[in-house]
């Protein structure tokens, strides 16, 4: 059976337990989803249920069911590490096989500071590991007084720079962080995955918040993705969150912001109800990742399932005949873990049109047996790494 649309929906960081290799990232006994549910004692997702996510791992409230609605596995990481970026290209057919840096100990080398200041015209402060929300109540009235912007990173591989919008324009904001872009890129030492742009408001630590002007400076794919090779041969593929900031526009047609979870699920199902589009929809729900699991808080982690799920339910009553539905994620973020690093996981897989059965998918040695099936399904060049699991959905007889 071959479809029209495509939509693939990232969970972003809900993973389902430990990669055989967790051990070597510190993250041996983690499961993002299974720990989370047993913090909520009436967690309820029962669309998700009914689709099968209880047949990938444990879940409180969400047995096993002898007839998903979806065909159901798992997906291990071909790539090294487990980050943002090499996820998703890894779900689009690219392995990455060198990490990128991070400076979660160390802060960022005097000479790149001193050269971004130089560049720029602004002085920096923090330089530091640190939340997002947290550093800017520490260092944001200090930023109102002095003019310094607040540079920090995190677990991951990224430059951060936050900054007022009521004291910088975001112009000034954006052209900064690019500056931050194209200076990581001129050293492989560090080139980190993302520079990112972290506007707020308010003028007091207790006033200070984050706006959804965030914007990604993501380094290019290390190769062609399905994304590419759908838009080279005149399909659609549509990016919903952060995707295109991720892929850095690369083999995207047509882009959506949206502030949260749920306004990227109200524009998917905008999307669904109002594009007769042939092609892919990748979405990015980051609410998950950046709200809960990284401040470690599996009952806010539960609660957004609970509401991804209500949206869920009405995605699925809108889909046509020949759509077809993908969840998965990206890697873990087990919010019950040390630390507030990202976590090696497998990845949940749940397919859904309602013609077909729910079979068993299995253990799946790549994300990038999304990619392949994708690019499968549009008879589009397959990506090198990936198995295409088209021909094991049944049609209901």
């Amino acid at each position: 059976m071959k479809f029209k649309r495509i939509f693939v929906i990232v969970a972003d960081s809900v993973g389902v337990g430990e990669l055989p290799d967790a051990s070597n990232y510190g993250d041996k006994g983690t499961n993002t989803l299974k720990h989370l549910s047993y913090k909520k004692d009436d967690f309820n997702i029962p669309t998700l249920e009914k689709l099968g996510i209880g047949n990938i791992t444990d879940v409180n409230n969400a047995a096993p069911t002898k007839a998903p609605l979806a065909s159901f596995g798992k997906m291990a990481e071909l790539s090294v590490g487990k980050d943002t970026l090499t996820g998703h290209w890894e779900i689009m057919g690219l392995e990455v096989k060198k990490r990128f840096p991070s400076f979660t100990d160390t802060g960022f080398p005097k000479e790149l500071v001193s050269e971004l200041e130089r560049r720029t015209g602004h002085k920096f402060m923090g330089n530091i590991s640190a939340s997002g929300t947290e550093i800017i109540k520490e260092m944001g009235e200090r930023q109102l007084a002095t003019r310094e912007m607040i540079l920090y990173t995190s677990a991951d591989s990224v430059l951060q720079i936050a900054a007022s919008e009521e004291l910088f324009p975001l112009s000034e904001i954006y052209r900064t962080c690019q500056i931050a872009r194209d200076l990581t890129l001129e050293n492989p030492d560090w080139m980190v995955g993302r520079v990112i742009a972290r506007p707020f408001v308010g003028s007091t630590k207790e006033t200070f918040v984050r706006t959804p002007n965030r914007h990604d400076y993501a380094v290019k794919p290390c190769g062609v993705t399905v994304l590419d090779n759908l838009k080279k041969n005149d399909y659609s593929v549509i990016s919903v969150g952060k995707i295109k900031d991720i892929f850095d526009g690369e083999g995207i047609t047509e882009a959506y912001k949206g502030k949260n979870n749920h306004e990227g699920m109200m524009l998917t199902i905008d999307i669904e109800k109002s594009k007769d589009f042939e092609g892919l929809c990748f979405v990015n729900l980051v609410d998950f990742d950046a709200l809960y699991g990284h401040r470690r808080d599996p009952m806010g982690y539960a609660k957004c399932l609970e509401e991804f799920d209500e949206d869920l339910t009405e995605f699925i009553k809108g889909m046509r005949s020949d759509d077809l539905l993908i969840i998965t994620a990206d890697h873990g973020n087990d919010p019950t873990h040390t630390g507030t690093d990202h976590t090696r996981e497998h990845v949940p897989l749940l397919v859904y049109n309602a013609k077909l059965k729910g079979v068993d998918l299995g253990l799946r040695n790549s994300f990038s047996d999304i990619g392949a099936t994708v690019a499968d399904n549009f008879n589009v060049e397959l990506p090198i790494i990936g198995k295409s699991f088209l021909n094991d959905l049944k049609e209901i007889k």
